[in-house]
């Protein structure tokens, strides 16, 4: 399929060729002693020179690396709601988004440990500017999401996005996995944007709406870290939001942020995947034929099915505590983890800007806030 050349990842066939071009590379000398400290150079060059599939890449080294990540710099992987999901069997996984690498990481490396289908996982291109991140980024399975486009380019660009990504489910046997929005979230809200549903619906010829997103097979995704490690660096985009100003992005701000993602502490980390969107589907249909309505409907189901599968840990009880200047929430942290956040908000931000305390406290507590009000309706 050469209409989908310049965003699809590498066939396997131009896997090993790949590899030979990146392997002398100053960073996957970098990221291979990182994963395996005890390897010599050799043992791994020789063992990268065997490799011929993205799959095996990703069993025998980015498995090991994100085990690595995870080892040094958080309290562990725990995750639920994966029995639900059949073996050999493609999804559209459809997730709240936090961390660049780390969401659609962690959900693979759950899913090959649990001998379901991988993901090829979206990835925004300004994310891989880089020619070693974009081979690596090819080889991990990721297809281009394209940024900074025209208004036309863009409808050219989504158009092929959405025939790429259900040609991988339908055709492929793939999953995929998207997140519910453009960009990571800045403010703990979780909250799918229409705009990527809509995008979906591209690929649709002529179908009702709810019976293409029934061959999808959506599954809600809530991924949950204790501790933001990027949550410091979030905070001049809320400033300048804040104060009603066009946010300029610096010129290393994407990698920082990526590379702050995976090295960051994130202490405890949960991961947890909703059931198959059906009966849901049967119940917008009946509802409403408007397409626009559908989506709507559609949006609200996902978010919904999010919010609750999201995990509140101490800190977001602290932040929500913090900010509302009560402690409805303190049978849920101890009097340590609350001085050890506090400690973090008075070691990142300045605590005197009360936009940016807000800000950082609001990233935090918004979760508690959106289960509230799910818990309440």
């Amino acid at each position: 399929m050469q209409k989908f050349d310049h965003i699809r990842p590498f066939y396997d066939s131009e896997v090993n060729e790949a590899l030979r071009s990146v392997i002398n590379h100053p960073m996957m000398k970098a990221l291979m002693s990182f994963t395996f400290p005890e390897m010599s150079e050799e043992e791994w060059k020789a063992q990268l020179l065997r490799t011929h599939s993205k799959r095996d890449f990703q069993a025998n080294f980015i498995y090991h690396a994100i085990h690595m990540i995870l080892q040094k710099s958080s309290e562990g992987l725990t995750t639920s709601g994966f029995e639900n999901l059949e073996p050999h069997t493609s999804y559209l996984y459809i997730s709240n988004h936090r961390d660049i690498i780390l969401d659609t990481s962690l959900l693979n490396v759950t899913l090959l440990e649990k001998g379901l289908t991988m993901t090829a996982s979206a990835i925004g291109d300004n994310l891989v500017q880089k020619p070693f991140l974009l081979t690596l980024s090819r080889l991990n399975r990721n297809f281009l999401v394209q940024r900074g486009l025209s208004p036309r380019e863009l409808l050219q660009s989504s158009k092929l996005m959405s025939e790429y990504m259900y040609h991988l489910i339908r055709r492929e046997n793939r999953s995929v996995w998207i997140a519910q929005r453009e960009g990571r979230t800045k403010d703990g809200n979780d909250a799918t944007q229409q705009g990527v549903l809509k995008m979906l619906t591209m690929a649709n010829e002529g179908q009702p709406l709810t019976e293409f997103f029934r061959k999808l097979k959506i599954v809600p995704v809530s991924i949950s870290y204790e501790y933001d490690p990027t949550d410091a660096l979030k905070m001049p985009q809320l400033l300048a939001k804040a104060n009603d100003e066009v946010y300029v992005k610096e010129k290393n701000e994407d990698f920082n942020n990526l590379l702050s993602g995976i090295i960051g502490q994130k202490k405890r980390i949960h991961l947890h995947v909703g059931k198959v969107i059906d009966a849901e589907l049967d119940d917008i249909a009946a509802l409403t034929d408007n397409a626009n309505k559908q989506i709507q409907a559609l949006t609200q189901v996902l978010d919904e099915a999010i919010i609750k599968g999201y995990k509140l840990w101490p800190t977001n009880y602290i932040a929500y505590d913090l900010m509302h200047g009560n402690t409805q929430f303190a049978d849920r942290y101890t009097e340590k983890e609350k001085q050890v956040f506090e400690r973090r908000l008075e070691m990142r931000i300045d605590e005197d800007n009360k936009i940016l305390r807000d800000g950082f406290l609001a990233m935090y507590a918004n979760p508690v806030v959106n289960k509230l009000k799910y818990d309440h309706a």
